[in-house]
């Protein structure tokens, strides 16, 4: 705790006559110290962190000082030293952190010191959410069997994960089959306020976290400030080292208004996307505030947060009120720590939504909730929002126009094509599933057997042609073929989700079925779901449209939407349709859903029933009949959508504080499986040389006390040329892996089938998998390589064309660095710490791109990879770059200070050269030590080794 000149530690009332201690943001005004009134809330609470924290050593009495001096309109180009008070992590961010924390053990082990030097200085929680996939949908046995399948095929991981928990004091694990861990988060982890005791004191301070999930931010709703960063990143912010950053500007959003009959908080957060991704607000943070912001419920509130990766900020921050003492309550947090939380914000002068002139933003921005419309967003990015009466004309628009302008490339012949399905052959077919010893797993049935799999995927002819708008057995470009209630964003909202099951129950009521083509799915982010939707009777509705419950975690939205039915997949492939999925989710970049859909649309849960209804995206919903009724009567959106009044009325039926106390009590009780996973003991682990999921990396082979210098670059060659927008999705995908790419090659070469090959999310704790899927997405498109798609380059100078990682293997064994040239947004997406790991086993030394996204920009540093930025109006294609050339960036040295410039020399075959300026994206001081000790981890464990020595 702080042991500084600034002498802010005060009592406040905790109630019931007992008093708590804390460091007043008040006090420190009235010494003197900065209009601190003035401050974005969200500012106020990092300033508390670096108060609190400071030491006089990491964090000084200067970083208070300038902190609490922030100026709205031009911060001060500081770097923040914040110190988060907790951090959360997910399995497939945090398998591969707690990898790299046991290969630190064993460097310590290796060095002769105590391996224990390396633990947690901050409470870990990891929660099991993103290993579910979507093989079995539709039937009532559906969730035990998805759940059944991940616990055989992550068995291993499950296993290394219990051996952290035993292995390390602050690190706890929320197992499979309880939730997302952003809804597990709002609903559980977060507590508002925290107390930590000191010489006799309780001492109280704001809950603060960093995630390893870019989507952190959905806390941001409940008033705490966090954000997405990296797993290099958060392993050294629980290792002792702050969380360092830019002081930021704060944009601030002043709503008015109330959102209109028919409106969703799902269209108000892709409204929000589109209107704060336009005006540029990467590596700021941004606050709500005003009548409209206090008039949103917290559910509403954290959908909104949620998005903020989607639209670049930092974060998307909303003040602690009434309404977030009313979510606290709600979600059965003690009586006790509510007070406390209420109290302690009061004391701090930071309780209640500010109305304008209140606090000095640095940007302010207006927004009428009455204006926000039904929308979606499509179809391949989450700010490209779409009107909902516009779908069908855009989705044609997009249909004809050329792909390099964004399209498809189709013509209206293509459009009119139609794929004749053998749906009675595709409702017997199940997606293959492996044997596991002697339990073997049905990959077949009968149309008996299929039916009761699938209630509503019975004999098409039977059924009313009504029900298949698309007709009978036809799918065609503009198909739904994907109909997913899934991921954090929505599924934590009980508006939308109760939303959702109305809708289904009037749908149901008119004799309205889904079309068999459609793969349904409900993947609810916590149990408290499935207990309102039961309570209420919705779920028995969604049911009968096939929205059964397939599983707890993040499915669809992260790429584990599972297999399309064969005969589906294959149509698809046969006739190049252009078909469709719809998802309640904040991603649809392409080939994350699925690598066969290629039209991916975000949109709010009832809307997803109702496109699944629909059968098709090329549809009007505001003037067109989703469907005709038992009678033959058109069914449109307005006849099924429903009331606020029946809302308002399921959710005091449903929403009470009990059912979250008993559904978060005891994990151990209520996960038998998990239970079974046997777990190895020891502080150090014992790696397994024969395993596929994990393998001790080698980032600290040959380690030694003594960093190395900072150095040119010299002679590279280019690994890919890439265009704007490329996500951490392009770059290091968490799907299905191929069998014919190198990560496939090698998984079968161990004698792993490929029906066992589980997905690119699962096995990032093996290096040897990861690495060959970089730069290996089915979408992601090299320039170098021109009309052709996936991970391909050209080695020169022989210009042979082969996978990206063949040839980056190659150049290692030639001993020639790589480099990789970008265009605008580079890394926009997950906080994905595989997509620097992968580029930095490949032999990247240097990416240059005309812009990055905030969290890989600072991954890249971590992993050791120079992030270099054009100057305005320079790139690729005003280079007339080929992949022919050789570069060196000149102008690196030891005394390299944040953003300087350098010189990018291009070495053009003719034996000419060209001098480039670029900018040296390196931001701060810390980073200048982090790249010159070859990363975060490295730097992190010398400096905890010297420490214990």
């Amino acid at each position: 705790m702080a042991n500084t000149g600034l002498d802010t530690l005060q009592a406040f009332d905790l109630g019931n006559g007992n008093k708590g201690w804390f460091y007043s943001l008040p006090a420190l005004e009235k010494a003197g110290i900065g209009r601190i009134s003035r401050l974005p809330i969200s500012i106020r609470i990092v300033l508390e962190s670096v108060l609190r924290n400071a030491d006089g050593k990491k964090i000084s009495d200067r970083d208070v000082k300038a902190l609490a001096a922030w100026n709205a309109k031009k911060p001060a180009a500081e770097e923040i030293p914040f110190v988060a008070a907790r951090i959360v992590l997910q399995d497939f961010t945090g398998v591969p952190l707690l990898v790299d924390l046991a290969a630190m053990r064993s460097a310590a082990q290796k060095l002769k010191k105590d391996p224990k030097v390396i633990e947690p200085l901050v409470p870990v929680d990891l929660v099991v959410d993103h290993s579910v996939q979507v093989d079995f949908f539709g039937s009532a046995d559906a969730l035990r069997q998805n759940l059944e399948m991940e616990f055989k095929r992550n068995r291993e991981r499950y296993e290394f994960l219990k051996w952290g928990q035993q292995a390390f004091k602050t690190f706890k694990v929320v197992p499979p089959g309880i939730g997302i861990v952003h809804q597990v988060n709002l609903e559980y982890l977060a507590k508002g306020v925290l107390s930590a005791r000191l010489d006799g004191k309780d001492i109280y301070y704001p809950d603060t976290l960093v995630g390893t999930d870019s989507h952190t931010t959905m806390i941001n709703g409940l008033g705490i400030v966090g954000w997405g960063v990296g797993g290099i990143e958060a392993e050294a912010g629980m290792l002792g080292q702050p969380v360092y950053f830019l002081t930021p500007e704060v944009v601030g959003v002043h709503m008015t208004g109330q959102l209109k009959m028919g409106v969703t908080a799902t269209d108000l957060a892709l409204h929000v996307t589109e209107m704060l991704r336009k005006t540029k607000v990467v590596g700021k943070f941004v606050e709500f505030y005003g009548p409209g912001t206090a008039s949103l419920p917290v559910a509403d509130r954290a959908t909104i947060a949620n998005m903020a990766p989607e639209y670049g900020a930092t974060m998307g921050f909303f003040p602690t009120d009434g309404q977030t003492v009313d979510y606290l309550r709600m979600t059965g947090r003690s009586e006790e720590l509510i007070t406390a939380f209420e109290n302690y914000f009061k004391a701090q002068e930071m309780f209640g939504i500010p109305s304008r002139g209140d606090i000095d933003y640095s940007v302010d921005l207006d927004l009428d909730l009455s204006a926000v419309v039904p929308n979606v967003a499509g179809p391949k990015r989450p700010q490209d929002r779409i009107e909902l009466p516009q779908l069908k004309d855009r989705f044609l628009k997009l249909f004809e126009t050329p792909v390099a302008e964004g399209g498809y490339g189709k013509t209206t012949l293509d459009l009119r094509k139609k794929a004749v399905l053998d749906l009675k052959h595709a409702i017997v077919d199940l997606p293959p599933v492996p044997s596991y010893g002697d339990k073997k797993m049905k990959i077949s049935a009968s149309e008996s057997e299929m039916r009761d799999h699938h209630p509503t995927q019975t004999d098409p002819a039977k059924l009313p042609e009504a029900t298949f708008p698309d007709g009978t057995g036809i799918l065609g470009n503009g198909s739904v073929v994907i109909a997913a209630i899934t991921s954090c964003t929505n599924t934590s909202n009980p508006t939308v989700m109760l939303g959702a099951g109305l809708l289904a129950k009037k749908a149901v009521e008119r004799g309205l079925r889904v079309s068999p083509y459609v793969k349904t799915s409900l993947a609810p982010g916590s149990r408290v779901v499935s207990d309102y939707l039961n309570k209420t009777g919705l779920q028995t509705y969604l049911d009968q449209l096939g929205f059964n419950l397939v599983g707890y975690g993040c499915t669809t939205c992260i790429g584990n939407s599972g297999p399309l039915s064969a005969p589906i997949e294959d149509a698809i492939a046969e006739n190049d349709l252009i078909t469709a999925s719809v998802l309640s989710g904040n991603r649809n970049f392409e080939a994350r859903v699925h690598s066969s859909v290629k039209a991916n649309f975000l949109m709010s849960p009832p809307l997803v029933v109702a496109f699944a209804l629909a059968g098709h995206v090329d549809i009007d919903l505001s003037t067109e009949p989703l469907g005709r009724d038992q009678n033959g009567k058109d069914v449109y959106l307005r006849d099924l959508w429903p009331t606020l009044e029946e809302i308002r009325d399921a959710m005091q039926l449903a929403l009470k504080p009990e059912v979250y106390r008993r559904l978060y009590k005891d994990f151990s009780e209520q996960n038998p499986q998990w239970n079974e996973i046997p777990s190895s003991t020891g502080d150090v682990y014992q790696w397994n040389a024969k395993s596929t999921y994990i393998q001790q990396p080698p980032f600290f082979e040959n380690f030694s006390m003594q960093p190395g210098s900072i150095s040119e670059v010299r002679g590279a060659r280019l690994l890919g040329i890439f265009g704007d927008s490329v996500t951490t999705d392009h770059i290091s995908q968490a799907g299905s892996i191929k069998k014919d790419s190198p990560a496939g090659r090698y998984l079968l070469d161990h004698g792993v089938q490929q029906v066992d090959f589980n997905s690119y999310g699962s096995r990032r704790g093996n290096d040897r998998i990861m690495t060959r899927g970089t730069f290996a997405n089915v979408r992601i498109k090299n320039l170098m390589v021109p009309g052709t798609e996936g991970g391909v380059t050209v080695h020169y100078p022989d210009g042979e064309q082969m996978s990206i990682y063949d040839a980056a293997m190659r150049y290692q064994k030639e001993n020639v660095p790589l480099v990789v040239i970008a265009g605008q947004e580079y890394g926009t997406g997950s906080s994905r710490d595989w997509a620097a790991k992968g580029a930095c086993l490949l032999g990247v030394r240097a990416v240059v791109a005309e812009s990055y996204e905030r969290i890989h920009r600072s991954n890249l540093v971590g992993m050791g990879i120079l992030p270099l930025q054009f100057r305005e109006g320079i790139n690729a294609s005003t280079l007339k770059l080929t992949g022919r050339e050789t570069f060196d960036v000149l102008g690196l040295g030891e005394s390299l200070k944040p953003k300087q410039e350098a010189t990018l020399v291009i070495h053009r075959p003719d034996g000419s050269e060209q001098k480039v300026p670029v900018v040296v994206r390196i931001d701060t001081p810390i980073e200048v030590d982090y790249y010159r000790h070859g990363g975060i981890l490295p730097y992190v464990l010398r400096q905890l080794v010297v420490h214990a020595a």
